[in-house]
């Protein structure tokens, strides 16, 4: 059986797409998409992903508005917060350490949950 080999892409709609790509870039460094194809495209890091659909009445996003989160692997969750507080952007940190990591939560400037994870070595 042929099996895709990752994800090659993550599309949303947005109220302001290119005020929210520069959000991203800014904050997390997720590159922006290229204009043409002789730029590079974010080129993120070999490691695992986890592809879960949930039931349509779940908490874990959050606002049950909100269709999708994603979750970013970072290697320095304490590094990542103390960044991201320092643009004043609100940080929840799960103060449990799972079998897995760690992990903490924010929100894009349109709401969308974002959960950073600090895999364990």
């Amino acid at each position: 059986m042929e099996k895709v080999t990752g994800i090659g892409g993550l599309f949303f709609r947005a109220e302001d797409p290119a005020k929210l790509a520069s959000w991203y870039a800014q904050h997390l460094g997720v590159t922006q998409v290229p204009t043409d194809y002789d730029q590079p495209p974010w080129i993120q890091q070999a490691g695992p992903t986890v592809f879960a659909p949930f039931e349509n009445n779940t908490d874990y996003f959050g606002d049950l508005s909100k269709q999708w989160m994603i979750n970013f692997r970072v290697d320095d969750l304490d590094r990542m917060i103390a960044q991201l507080r320092r643009d004043g952007i609100e940080v929840t940190v799960d103060d449990t350490d799972y079998p897995n990591g760690r992990f903490a939560r924010l929100k894009d400037p349109e709401g969308n949950p974002i959960e950073l994870w600090e895999a364990v070595d």
